[in-house]
């Protein structure tokens, strides 16, 4: 018989928190629920949850509401400003989040010094209504934010500075047994004795479907170009349609793999089974009966 191995609590913790990072999109809140369960120590499960939902939902770029109806909120780490506190450019407001309940508790307007100068956030402002069309146009229910990342006090041409876009989108189905992501970020740099804006793109796609089993798809891919650096509004048709270009290939190839998966990646687990001599039917496997298969190739009959 196998020796139990006794498991310390800040192991117990490492392994809870392993479980709520890796969760798919929109399921945390379910893992923790079966986690606290299990776990069945507070202490542990409350440590665990309080250092694990903040990473997660910046690393998923969670989007919430904010109180009154004023907004919506990115929770990114190009918003955060301190703990729980983080910036919505576009309405200039702050929103403080409460991380394990995903709510947005409180908000208020940003500072002067939370904020963009007003050289930065015409660059700032044209190119987030910009990616406001795009994302319209391509993402059913996405959500979008363009932050300053570096330079936001430049106050006139001459300096470098660094703007930021976010894109969000989630599509959450249960019901149907599935649930999907999308996030893309963009780090654009305005090179200005150059004359040229930098592009660098990360952009990643995540599906989970569980209905007769568990599969999960966490796909990732970079990319970079380069336009010339021009007037605010120009800029950001060109940043625009580079992002636009970028992420409809990308999407496409993906369309692409995930059309030929069946007789490429999974090529070994579609062989033909060795009495039936017929692929296995992956499709309807809820149909599939070995027995009967077998009593139907032998013609016996029951």
């Amino acid at each position: 018989m196998a020796e139990e191995v006794e498991i310390s609590d800040k192991q117990k913790k490492e392994i809870a928190k392993w479980f709520l990072l890796n969760s798919p999109a929109g399921e945390i809140q379910y893992v923790a629920k079966d986690l606290k369960s299990v776990l069945d120590d507070d202490q542990v499960y409350n440590e665990s949850v309080s250092e694990a939902f903040p990473v997660y939902n910046k690393s998923h770029v969670i989007c919430l509401p904010m109180p009154h109806r004023s907004g919506d909120v990115l929770v990114t780490s190009y918003g955060e400003l301190e703990e729980n506190k983080y910036l919505d450019p576009r309405t200039a407001q702050v929103a403080t989040v409460d991380h394990v309940k995903q709510v947005c508790t409180e908000v208020r307007p940003a500072s002067d010094e939370e904020l963009s100068s007003p050289y930065i956030e015409e660059f700032r402002f044209a190119l987030d209504a910009e990616i406001l069309k795009y994302v319209g146009e391509a993402y059913p229910k996405g959500v979008c934010s363009v932050y300053c990342a570096n330079g936001k006090d430049v106050e006139e041409p001459g300096s470098d500075f660094e703007l930021v876009v976010v894109i969000s989108a989630t599509r959450l189905s249960p019901q149907n047994f599935c649930n999907g992501s999308w996030r893309s970020i963009w780090n654009i740099e305005f090179k200005d004795d150059a004359q040229v804006l930098e592009l660098k793109g990360k952009l990643q796609v995540g599906a989970h479907y569980f209905e007769e089993g568990n599969v999960q798809l966490d796909a990732k891919h970079e990319c970079h170009d380069s336009t010339i650096f021009q007037s605010p509004d120009d800029s950001a048709i060109s940043i625009a349609t580079i992002i636009r270009h970028h992420e409809t290939e990308y999407l496409t190839s993906l369309e692409a793999s995930y059309s030929n998966l069946p007789d490429n990646t999974f090529k070994d687990l579609r062989r033909k089974l060795p009495v039936t001599r017929t692929l296995f039917p992956w499709h309807n496997t809820s149909q599939f009966s070995l027995t009967r298969e077998i009593t139907k190739e032998l013609g016996i009959e029951k």
